[in-house]
């Protein structure tokens, strides 16, 4: 991030915390890395990484279109007047719903099972989306192509399923493979598109090459991308990807504030954010970066604690902190991906407030909650 010590703690002390800081500088570049890497293919942003409407009118304007896979981001994507071609419709298990809106919206399905095809409205577009079977080197609830997952179908279905989508009418526009989250092993992508050219000769022509995303943040871009290219040749096909994660999450920060500090069987320090603003650490074992805005004499190794009445509520482990104080200020590294769209209202907690850096000026794109804002659905209720 571009973002310094002083920017954050001016932001921390206009807004308050806990607090999601993103850097729009970093944004644009991140998307520049990606073009860069990938030249001609086109460009679908993962939504469920963060869906501030702020953020998807920024990607919209730059060309960008959107994964969606629920009918909340479908509403979301219609809403900042994205549609057609800049749509993709994703998911396991799509509803009845789901498959209406992104008609009338003129998206593109992607196929997770065979009987789909019979769900799809008439003429639709879709892609058949292929889990290749693999070990993937990531953790385990992120690992979508592997053969034990909910994820597509099998190398074996997938010429039937595009044979079935051409017989009911539907455009088979080609092929489609996500195989997981923060993987930096590009040999688990070599892997991938080697098994999709098992399928040369029994697809029939394919329009498109959809190569996912889940790119590790130091992951080879540029040789990812060229395979992903030469696959997408041998098909005669066009290249999509979907970046999520790699695409916003180092333009992201969650600042949190010190309450105090415990020793007993470890060392802790208290801060104000917790699970409930970042799950990530509690869910699948994420390792966030911490850098303390603070100098001191003495250093010690402390975990993270956060509020929540929870012994997982743990932001990070064994941290190198100058001799915490309460007030103290941390910033939560590589945030803007899951973070703020993973929160919750456990323990009736307010959401975060979340502000975007540009230019020198600090937006609110995402006002703090209130409690009365948790409870409004229940006394409506009433």
């Amino acid at each position: 991030m571009s973002l310094t010590s002083e920017h954050l703690h001016a932001a921390a002390q206009q807004y308050g915390t806990p607090l999601y800081v993103y850097d729009a500088t970093e944004l644009d570049a991140a998307l520049a890395r990606i073009r860069a890497a990938f030249g001609t293919a086109r460009v679908y942003y993962a939504m469920k990484a963060n869906p501030n409407l702020t953020l998807l009118r920024r990607l919209h304007a730059q060309g960008v279109g959107f994964e969606c896979v629920s009918p909340g981001e479908l509403a979301r994507a219609q809403h900042i007047g994205a549609a057609g071609e800049r749509i993709i419709v994703n998911g396991p298990a799509k509803t009845p719903g789901e498959y209406a809106l992104g008609a009338r919206l003129g998206a593109t399905f992607i196929l997770d099972r065979e009987d789909e095809v019979a769900l799809l409205p008439p003429s639709s577009r879709a892609l058949v989306r292929v889990n290749p079977a693999l070990n993937i080197s990531t953790h385990d609830h992120l690992a979508t192509g592997a053969a034990h997952s909910k994820f597509g179908v099998t190398l074996e279905q997938a010429p039937r399923v595009l044979a079935a989508l051409r017989a009911a009418g539907h455009t088979a526009l080609g092929l489609h493979v996500h195989i997981g989250s923060a993987i930096r092993d590009a040999r688990d992508f070599t892997a991938a598109f080697g098994r999709l050219t098992e399928l040369r000769g029994q697809t029939g022509p394919l329009g498109v090459l959809d190569a996912g995303g889940g790119w590790g943040l130091g992951a080879d871009l540029h040789g990812i991308a060229r395979e992903a290219h030469a696959t997408a040749a041998t098909f005669g096909a066009q290249l999509w990807v979907e970046p999520g994660r790699y695409l916003v999450a180092q333009a992201g920060t969650l600042l949190t504030r010190v309450i105090g500090t415990k020793r007993t069987g470890r060392n802790f320090t208290l801060v104000d954010a917790g699970m409930t603003e970042l799950l990530r650490p509690m869910l699948y074992g994420a390792q966030h970066p911490v850098t303390p805005l603070w100098h001191r004499e003495g250093t010690g190794t402390w975990d993270l604690a956060g509020p929540a009445c929870e012994s997982g509520d743990l932001l990070a482990r064994d941290v190198t902190l100058p001799a915490p104080q309460a007030g103290d200020l941390l910033a939560i590294g590589e945030a803007g991906a899951y973070g703020a769209a993973m929160s919750s209202n456990y323990l009736t907690r307010a959401r975060p407030a979340e502000v975007l850096h540009e230019n020198g000026t600090w937006t609110v794109i995402r006002r703090r909650e209130t409690p009365q804002d948790i409870w409004q659905a229940e006394d409506a209720a009433g």
